[in-house]
């Protein structure tokens, strides 16, 4: 069945169970990958680091070695999806993690640390990989809202992980929390093996081969620009969100706790509007709805940077998750509905590299500028990259029409 781009179909007749397989599977790895951050500091202090510079430093290291390799891999794994399948990248993946997570619990100092947390971000990679996967054998006219569930799944691992991290270190130990997450991603690897079903297996390129060769689309290529600063522009704000909450506040003592709460407001509208606006994309057209997203995302940054009081922060942050929910899974509709034939994966791979250099650079950007220009320029400056971004895809959507 070829559809109007004349691209070969992949949808799968398992493809409604294989989206729950990769939504409770990518849930499940993203809290263990996630619950480390409350108590990282901690377990290094263990390890030997003395210090609160040391600490920070190590912990800064050891949080971004991750993100480093997966992003060098992640167009690795895509084309390998291409040629060998989706499933056993998956398979890989979370066995992979399973391994690396539970020898994160045996380190005796931190350079281990940091070497198996590069080794995570090596071999891990099962979210994304979902994605690429869910993206390649979902019905077209089905993408965004399945890609929207998704992402629901994903953000609400990285809520609960964080949360999980503060309560199973003082419950059953640090080391033993790493060997509990080590087999709650073993158990994501056999459901993957056992309950996945990949209809067919994509066809076999040659590295060499001109198809392989040419270039991704334009529209691709735009992906990749909006999902980088969509991600940057979400992660700005990290730095200093729980100073700018302080500021907003006569006790301080509470700051930490309801920077918790509005951080979780994002997510939660997130993960309330993915499917919804996935839907709706689906049906009314996936840029078009990317536009309107990153519009709305734009305007609603910039009364962040005059609030007054934290519900007033708290309201905007959760209309701001409600309306970033839908853009990632719009992003990778698109690039699902312009890759060629047999070149899904790994396009979908460069996007997931995008975003890790969003998510690198994103926090770098909030912190430099709160520091020479003041935390509401931080918002200010964030409004004026999605803004930008939302008018590159409309040029972009206006040519492509």
């Amino acid at each position: 069945m070829a559809d109007n781009s004349g691209n070969i179909s992949e949808e799968n007749p398992h493809w409604q169970r294989n989206l729950w397989v990769c939504t409770l599977g990518s849930f499940s790895t993203l809290i263990a990958m996630s619950l480390l951050l409350p108590f990282l500091p901690l377990y290094l202090q263990s390890l030997g680091v003395k210090g609160t510079s040391s600490i920070a430093h190590w912990s800064a290291v050891a949080y971004g070695a991750t993100f480093l390799t997966a992003a060098l891999t992640a167009p690795l794994w895509g084309r390998l999806a291409d040629t060998y399948g989706r499933k056993l990248m998956l398979i890989r993946a979370s066995l992979g993690m399973a391994i690396a997570m539970s020898l994160m619990g045996m380190a005796t100092a931190p350079w281990q640390l940091v070497a198996l947390r590069l080794l995570a971000g090596l071999l891990g990679g099962y979210a994304s990989g979902s994605m690429i996967l869910v993206a390649a054998q979902t019905p077209k006219k089905k993408t965004g809202y399945a890609i929207g569930i998704l992402s629901g799944g994903i953000m609400a691992g990285n809520i609960v992980g964080p949360l999980a991290g503060g309560v199973l270190p003082g419950l059953i130990g640090i080391r033993e929390t790493f060997l509990l997450t080590g087999g709650i991603i073993f158990l994501a690897f056999l459901g993957t093996l056992f309950f996945l079903k990949e209809e067919r297996q994509p066809a076999r390129h040659s590295p060499s081969s001109s198809a392989v060769r040419q270039p991704a689309p334009v529209a691709v290529k735009v992906m990749w620009v909006s999902a980088m600063l969509l991600i940057f522009a979400t992660m700005s704000v990290e730095p200093i969100i729980t100073l700018y909450v302080a500021s907003l506040m006569s006790d301080l003592t509470q700051a930490t706790l309801f920077t918790g709460v509005i951080m979780a407001s994002t997510a939660l509208g997130s993960i309330i509007s993915a499917p919804r606006i996935g839907a709706l994309a689906d049906r009314t057209g996936h840029w078009r709805v990317l536009c309107v997203g990153l519009l709305v995302c734009g305007v609603l940054l910039i009364p962040q940077a005059f609030v007054t009081a934290v519900w007033q922060l708290l309201v905007l942050r959760f209309l701001m998750g409600l309306a970033l929910g839908g853009m990632l899974p719009c992003i990778t509709a698109i690039i699902r509905h312009h890759a060629p034939a047999g070149h899904t994966g790994h396009l979908l791979g460069y996007s997931t590299s995008a975003q890790y250099i969003g998510q690198v650079c994103g926090p770098l950007f909030g912190g430099v500028v709160a520091g020479q220009a003041g935390m509401p320029a931080v918002f200010l400056g964030t409004a004026i990259i999605m803004l930008s971004a939302a008018g590159i895809n409309r040029v972009w959507y206006r040519k492509m029409a």
